[in-house]
């Protein structure tokens, strides 16, 4: 298994017709209590636990340098203690609250999304994790607090232009929760990213409190790890218009954003599902012995 037969076949995984199968159903399924779509959606990931996630060229974050990085603390799920780290192979470690912006395509869902996490240890294991405090989209999605989500935002922006510019512009319906940002990337160069951060980083994902249960509900995601080894750097010059709420009351300075100028494959590990990889040298076993003949995706 290489990187272009990955991503082929995870490609494959994605029937359009499904997606909009499941956003038929979604709402009679929103009728139930939030306990019986849990079950529902745990009974169907013990015959399904991998689920193509595809995110789409020019996927973009803003970095935000904690001001009194004590205050996440109660926003992080048990057994998480905040953490510094550094975005950039080299570069400053600091304590960070990360906003992404990216178009995604699933078996399930299919759409914008913007979400904001915390980067936080995991006393467990040791693993650096992201942890994601809260998210907005324009179409369905899933987390054990909410169950399976209507859209919250409508008319999102999420694209490119030809001039170079990379734009979001989304705000929840009833006006709480907003992302806007303009990035130019004509002066944005590929630098080198630190492995732990977003290697690591990404083989351990967590709900925070505001999203989730206490326990964290547990993720990772299968990639090659080519996948997460650079990115653009784009100068804080050329990022404009960015407003962000902070509905979590999180204190921070922007301080660098980046963008991945391709598309990334991956297998996310379906609700009440927990792969544990540990090291990259495990994913990347992982990932090479993936026999997309044998998995019975969502």
């Amino acid at each position: 298994m290489n990187v272009l037969d990955y991503s082929k076949g995870v490609e494959r995984m994605v029937d359009p017709m499904q997606v909009g199968k499941v956003l038929s159903l979604q709402p009679k399924m929103r009728r139930l209590p939030v306990c019986l779509q849990k079950k529902i959606v745990t009974s169907a990931s013990k015959k399904a636990d991998k689920m193509p996630f595809v995110v789409e060229p020019y996927c973009s974050f803003l970095f935000y340098a904690l001001n009194d990085p004590s205050k996440i603390q109660k926003y992080l799920p048990d057994g998480f203690v905040p953490s510094r780290a550094s975005v950039f192979e080299g570069g400053p470690e600091k304590y960070y609250g990360v906003v992404s912006m990216f178009r995604i395509h699933t078996s399930v869902f299919w759409g914008a999304r913007a979400e904001l996490y915390l980067m936080a240890e995991n006393s467990k294991t040791g693993l650096l994790s992201w942890i994601m405090m809260d998210y907005m989209s324009d179409t369905i999605s899933y987390d054990e607090k909410s169950g399976l989500k209507s859209p919250d935002v409508s008319k999102a922006v999420m694209t490119t232009t030809c001039d170079g510019d990379f734009v979001c512009d989304m705000q929840t319906n009833d006006g709480k929760k907003f992302v806007k940002c303009e990035m130019s990337l004509l002066n944005a160069k590929m630098q080198k990213l630190n492995q732990r951060f977003w290697i690591e980083g990404n083989t351990s994902i967590a709900y925070g409190r505001l999203a989730g249960e206490a326990d964290g509900d547990l993720f990772s995601l299968t990639f090659f790890p080519e996948e997460m080894k650079q990115a653009l750097y784009v100068p804080l010059s050329d990022v404009k218009n960015v407003a962000v709420s902070d509905n979590a009351d999180i204190d921070g300075t922007l301080d660098l954003a980046c963008s991945f100028p391709f598309a990334q494959h991956m297998l996310s590990d379906a609700p009440g599902q927990s792969t544990h990889y540990g090291s990259e040298e495990k994913l990347r076993a992982a990932v090479e012995k993936v026999n997309f003949a044998k998995i019975k995706g969502l």
